[in-house]
């Protein structure tokens, strides 16, 4: 090739007319030529690029709109692409040249294995994430797009994923798209110096859901019918000692349910309470703030108890270490074929070890398709409707002002009703009403 490119005018159908058969070149930058290659029917667009080395690169880049312009290049297009062609080139390079190439299923790896470190370091053994479980099922499972490169990923390619999951209910399906879009972002997050810059939009913009799932998801996930009154709740702690005296657990079933329900927190902190956060005295008890999020700094919160809840807590508080679980369950071994016998006392360890009885729970109260979780939306709600700050709500639950206003602004407006009733005022004086219009 000549030091000095001669270049060619291609910018216009007329421009091009004018040449002779053959390939032309024209400079976008130094290292970067588009060319046009003319033939007897029409030309093509090719891109040259410099990669080192006196060695170019060249490849078509598609037909030009010599005679119709549907499916074909002008010359701004082909520019366009040209260039984002090469920056993709440029791209692959550095990635290769920092390690291997990052695709979804490495992305997933790393994320599943921070997922396992962190239950594990919660739980205080070995144990594998819920995401880990999901994310193998549903994406890792998906060769086509766990293979793909990072690098190559479409927003189109995770929208169609997401359709796959049409048949999951609501819940699930934004409990396995939420981890599968937080392993991406974070392996974005990770390459960002040689991943493209768009790569973050590109997740954003292929997790979104079109305005029929959006509606869809919303009425799926709705809080109305997990929203007890302090008459269900009721029902709820007697039923629970109703299955925890048949189903032989001592108390420990009742404890637990009792606690949801008076705090309002969620299990994996209500399993973590330590005897000496029961201050009796001072009728309140401290609940250890939630692994969520990025929280650095273990606090506690402290939670009014009633005089109810403390006497049910107090036969497990004495004689026991200051720093050992509050409450305990018995631990099964298995004997023989479907022979069991108690082993030893130890702490709840996950949120599934309660599903099963709270389902028996909730029938027995006559309240069948409740979760244990509803017992936190109605603590929330409860604060809401008898006037408590919003911000005081958000403290007590351990969560932001940002998600009580979310997802429970209905009930911010039932509960502030008499509040708001204040502002009204008499608008019309007495007898100033024109009779004309009777």
């Amino acid at each position: 090739m000549p030091k000095t490119l001669q270049e060619s005018p291609v910018t216009t159908r007329a421009s091009r007319m004018q040449l002779t058969e053959g390939l032309h070149w024209r400079q976008l930058d130094p290292d970067t030529h588009l060319g046009y290659r003319k033939g007897k029917r029409g030309g093509r667009w090719l891109l040259r690029y410099y990669v080192g080395s006196g060695t170019y690169r060249q490849q078509t880049i598609g037909t030009a709109d010599d005679i119709i312009s549907e499916g074909t290049f002008t010359y701004d297009e082909a520019c366009r692409l040209a260039r984002r062609k090469v920056i993709e080139a440029r791209q692959l390079v550095a990635i290769q040249a920092a390690g291997p190439v990052p695709t979804v299923k490495t992305a997933i790896a790393s994320y599943i294995e921070r997922c396992n470190a962190r239950a594990s370091a919660i739980a205080g053994r070995p144990i594998r994430s819920g995401a880990a479980g999901r994310l193998s099922m549903y994406v890792l499972a998906n060769s086509e797009l766990s293979d793909t490169p990072l690098h190559q990923l479409s927003d189109g390619s995770l929208r169609n994923w997401l359709k796959s999951l049409n048949c999951k209910s609501g819940a699930t399906r934004k409990r396995i798209s939420n981890d599968f879009r937080a392993a991406l972002n974070s392996a974005a997050d990770e390459g960002r110096r040689v991943l493209p810059a768009d790569l973050p939009v590109t997740i954003k913009h292929g997790f979104r859901y079109s305005e029929e799932d959006a509606v869809a998801l919303t009425q799926s996930s709705s809080k109305g019918n997990q929203i007890l009154s302090d008459k269900e709740v009721r029902w709820i702690i007697e039923a629970a000692k109703q299955t925890d005296f048949d189903g032989g657990w001592e108390g420990d079933l009742l404890r637990m349910i009792l606690l949801l329900g008076a705090t309002g927190a969620r299990f994996s902190q209500v399993r973590r309470i330590r005897v000496q956060d029961v201050q009796i005295i001072a009728s309140r008890i401290m609940i250890p703030s939630s692994a969520k999020g990025r929280k650095r700094d273990a606090r506690y919160i402290p939670v009014p108890l009633g005089a109810d809840v403390l006497a049910a807590l107090q036969p497990v508080m004495r004689d026991r270490d200051k720093m050992a679980p509050l409450l305990e369950k018995w631990h099964n071994v298995q004997i023989g074929p479907g022979k069991w016998r108690k082993s030893e006392r130890r702490a709840w360890r996950a949120s599934y070890e309660i599903t099963k009885p709270f389902k028996a729970i909730a029938e027995i109260a006559g309240l069948s398709g409740r979760t244990a979780y509803c017992l936190r939306h109605s603590s929330i709600v409860r604060h809401l409707r008898i006037g408590t700050p919003i911000r005081l709500v958000a403290a007590l639950h351990d969560t932001s002002v940002e998600m009580i206003e979310r997802h429970y602004s209905y009930w911010i407006a039932d509960g502030l009703e008499d509040i708001a009733a204040r502002a009204v005022v008499p608008l019309i004086s007495f007898g100033a009403i024109d009779t004309r219009f009777e």
